[in-house]
């Protein structure tokens, strides 16, 4: 049996991220990968997602030049050099995550899937490890909804649609959640013919008067988006798909299923270590140590909010807890911002308005400042967008959402602001460059204060300041 300090299940951005930092305070590493290093956001999700969204971006800008008294013009797009991008920025950002680093650091990488033969003990390749503390961060796979038919019919998912060389003529996507409206825009703006199916309402954890914006941005470019049309069944035809939707059949040439995430739990023989698990994910307390507490759960497969910088966050508070013992909590949702990185982005930390007025009533005051009055914005030609900010007595903050260019670099300030428990009036007195976009927040956080100019003592303060010279 080989012993060591820390044992990691699989090599994702939250597995590495403990491995690292363990190994370099001298701990004695194992770390298991039975695909590829780096995880679903190298290969599959984050980084392929993004460099091709950048060169859809691009393609998109040869059609919009005209209001900048440039010619436009139909871009000639040769997508299989599309996706030489999107896997040369993977191969650029690949040695960071590789099994040679990791090495190198001193972890002992084992490529093989491993599973609990005991309460710490695990098995891969046939050898038996054991750890005096373990993390599994095995992550998520795209979820495959319970379509008929849909088993027999050859479709995308992230796992798979960023090895496609071949441009779809019209590309008919399940799913209107980030991914599916992400991929959606990229490509349209590629030449794809495009059709969203959603059962639900789309981008529908967002603050619906933002999603707004980017919805009929992306309608605008052609994108038809189908909300609230259940699909009851899925079927090949001779030239591609058919989908049966309460709006009747939608046919396509390719589909993309991008109907939420699974927690990848299978295999690990959980029960054989005493943890327990739901179809959601493995169970973990405020401190996300597993029902066996030996054993942590960390990113997507502790089956909340599943995101790269979630998996990140998770990572630094086991290894405070496991190599420290130091008593850790995790935030809860209402503090993890997130981004959906469509043209306009849109961005959100805290609670909705709906949300904030749910669970605190009339002392929810909502301000806005739109991009057609940042001069950025308008210099740039992208005037789309609007920052919006719900706070609570005064002048707490319990909110911001963001829609428009960057939107999820300008959330930032944000985040920073509500983790440190500042009000409006800190946000409402910071200095921002001219002319930033940057400034959207501050006048945002400005509007709050705009009834004082209209109080009747605040004027009669004003007044007999005034006549005491």
């Amino acid at each position: 049996m080989k012993v060591f300090d820390i044992a990691v299940i699989g090599a994702g951005s939250g597995g590495l991220s403990v491995a690292a930092a363990a190994a370099q305070f001298g701990q004695r590493v194992v770390l298991f990968e039975k695909a590829e290093m780096g995880g679903d956001c190298l290969n599959t999700g984050c980084v392929p997602s993004k460099a091709l969204l950048a060169a859809a971006k691009q393609a998109q800008a040869f059609r919009e030049a005209a209001k900048y008294g440039i010619a436009a013009i139909e871009p000639e797009v040769d997508f299989a050099k599309v996706m030489d991008h999107v896997h040369g920025v993977i191969a650029t950002i690949a040695p960071l995550d590789s099994q040679t680093r990791f090495e190198k650091l001193g972890v002992t990488v084992i490529r093989g899937e491993a599973k609990f033969t005991g309460a710490t003990t695990l098995e891969a390749n046939g050898e038996t490890y054991t750890a005096r503390r373990i993390v599994i961060a095995t992550g998520s796979r795209a979820a495959v909804p319970p379509i008929q038919g849909l088993a027999d019919v050859a479709f995308f998912t992230n796992e798979t649609i960023f090895e496609n060389r071949l441009l779809p003529q019209h590309l008919i996507i399940i799913g209107g959640g980030p991914i599916g409206m992400e991929m959606a825009q990229a490509h349209r703006r590629l030449g794809s013919e495009v059709t969203v199916l959603e059962a639900f309402d789309p981008l529908a954890k967002d603050d619906p008067e933002l999603a707004a914006i980017v919805l009929d941005a992306l309608q605008a470019e052609g994108i038809r988006i189908l909300a609230r049309n259940a699909i009851s069944a899925v079927r090949a035809t001779g030239g591609g798909i058919v989908a049966e939707t309460a709006a009747g059949a939608i046919a396509g040439t390719h589909l993309l299923v991008a109907a939420g995430r699974t927690p990848n739990i299978e295999g690990l023989n959980l029960e054989v270590a005493g943890i327990a698990a739901t179809a959601k994910g493995i169970t973990v307390d405020k401190g996300l140590r597993t029902t066996n507490r030996k054993v942590f759960a960390i990113g997507d497969v502790a089956g909340g909010l599943q995101f790269t910088h979630v998996a990140g966050y998770h990572a630094g508070l086991v290894i405070r807890s496991a190599l420290f013992g130091l008593p850790v909590t995790a935030r809860g949702p209402e503090s993890i911002p997130w981004a959906t990185y469509t043209d306009p982005e849109l961005a959100h930390v805290g609670l909705t308005e709906a949300e904030a007025l749910k669970q605190h009533g009339d002392a929810v005051t909502v301000t806005r400042w739109s991009f057609h009055d940042n001069d950025r914005a308008i210099a740039e030609g992208k005037p789309k967008g609007l920052v919006k900010v719900v706070s609570g007595k005064r002048g707490r903050i319990l909110g911001a959402s963001i829609v428009g260019a960057q939107a999820g670099d300008l959330i930032q300030p944000w985040v920073l602001a509500m983790e440190n428990g500042l009000s409006l009036k800190a946000m409402a007195g910071t200095v921002a460059p001219y002319p930033t976009r940057g400034e959207a927040s501050r006048r945002a956080a400005v509007a709050s204060f705009a009834g004082l100019a209209s109080n009747r003592w605040v004027r009669r303060v004003i007044g007999l300041i005034g006549r005491l010279g």
